[in-house]
């Protein structure tokens, strides 16, 4: 039988409400105190806390144990998994781990190829595909692994996926992402956005998909970041006029900082919430989002 999914993120989205959701990367290292810090320092701003998993292919302690952590500290996370380094009965385990810990929201992802990240003699795994890994999270909500044997103990997890609405060709990206809505997705958390146009162009692809949009607002904390992110980072384009104020800012951050907080304020009509990623500064994610919270 089926366990009905719950969470507070989708209790949330579920009745129409705007979510706010941030990303916080786990530390390099077994002490999660810093990670703890700016995630307590977020209550009551974001509704949810990603926890990023080898972000970048770059090896970090795994998302499971601090996720465990802020259901402890009773903060909603999102777990992040992805299939570069798990073969299925890996992610299986990991997925039932996060079930007894209480940790209910799961954003699917394939992941990062290895030679992106710091282990580049790694050998990568891709057992499943970000689509196969929400069947086999379906498979579990419905109380059975992948081989079909019964469960002791079912979880109710909430599925989520990753988007790029920038990417083109866009009927290629469509074609993928009604995949993952028919596997099981139930909300997509996005790249990147700069232009409300490809959001409101994406959210009406996927409006019959009946699968929520949460929009990726990214800080750029200086022009080189935003050159690099053009060249290494696939689906996702930093507009030329938004490189040349960060270059001619006296103060970077301060600018980054304003740019995402105009976009927040963009987005926000075409979407069903707003996903903060701060790179490394949660602590100015409540300037970010000041405007939202004002109810502006």
């Amino acid at each position: 039988m089926t366990s009905p999914m719950t969470s507070p993120l989708h209790e949330l989205l579920a009745a129409d409400r705007f979510a706010v959701t941030a990303e916080i990367s786990p530390p390099k290292g077994s002490d999660c105190g810093e990670f703890l810090e700016k995630a307590r320092a977020l209550r009551g701003t974001v509704d949810a806390i990603n926890v990023t998993d080898n972000q970048g292919a770059n090896m970090r302690i795994s998302p499971l144990a601090p996720a465990a952590l802020l259901v402890r500290e009773g903060i909603e996370p999102i777990l992040q998994l992805t299939c570069r380094d798990r073969n299925r009965l890996a992610l299986q385990s990991e997925l039932l781990a996060a079930a007894a810990f209480g940790v209910t929201n799961v954003l699917a992802l394939t992941g990062d190829y290895i030679t992106f990240g710091d282990h580049a003699a790694a050998k990568p795994v891709f057992d499943l595909d970000a689509v196969q890994l929400l069947q086999a999270i379906t498979t579990l909500n419905a109380g059975r692994d992948l081989a079909g044997t019964a469960l002791h103990g079912v979880p109710r997890f909430y599925p989520g996926a990753a988007a790029a609405p920038e990417a083109e060709p866009f009927e290629l990206t469509l074609a993928k992402l009604r995949k993952k809505a028919a596997a099981g997705a139930r909300f997509f958390q996005t790249q990147a956005l700069f232009s409300p146009e490809k959001l409101i162009r994406f959210g009406e692809a996927v409006r019959p998909l009946g699968v929520k949009v949460i929009a990726g607002v990214i800080l750029i904390k200086s022009a080189g970041m935003a050159r690099y992110m053009n060249a290494r980072i696939p689906g996702l384009t930093v507009p030329q006029e938004l490189v040349a104020e960060l270059d001619d800012a006296p103060r970077p951050l301060e600018t980054g900082t304003a740019i995402a907080r105009r976009l927040v304020a963009t987005l926000r009509p075409h979407c069903d919430g707003i996903h903060i990623m701060a790179m490394g500064k949660e602590e100015l994610i409540p300037e970010i989002l000041a405007d939202l919270h004002r109810g502006d």
